[in-house]
């Protein structure tokens, strides 16, 4: 497990049900974003507008069920930001 990736999941779970939803992670990339990338949690890079955002999302839910699992979130962010 990257304890990177549970930190932001854990950071982009608003209403800690343990799973992401779009608004989620395109809210909580927007508000959090800048400061977990000065936390070295997120690469500057990978704060991006909300487009950037719902890619990742829909980049990570292999399943197709609109909700990501960290599972799920953890191995798009390691492939994504070479974790």
């Amino acid at each position: 497990m990257s304890e990177k990736a549970r930190i932001l999941f854990d950071a982009l779970d608003l209403n800690h049900d343990g799973e992401l939803t779009r608004l989620e992670v395109i809210s909580a990339l927007r508000s959090k974003g800048p400061t977990l990338a000065a936390r070295g949690v997120l690469p500057f890079w990978g704060v991006g507008d909300a487009d950037a955002s719902s890619a990742l999302f829909d980049a990570a839910d292999k399943n197709g069920d609109q909700v990501l699992s960290f599972e799920e979130f953890e191995a798009e962010v390691d492939r994504r930001f070479g974790w």
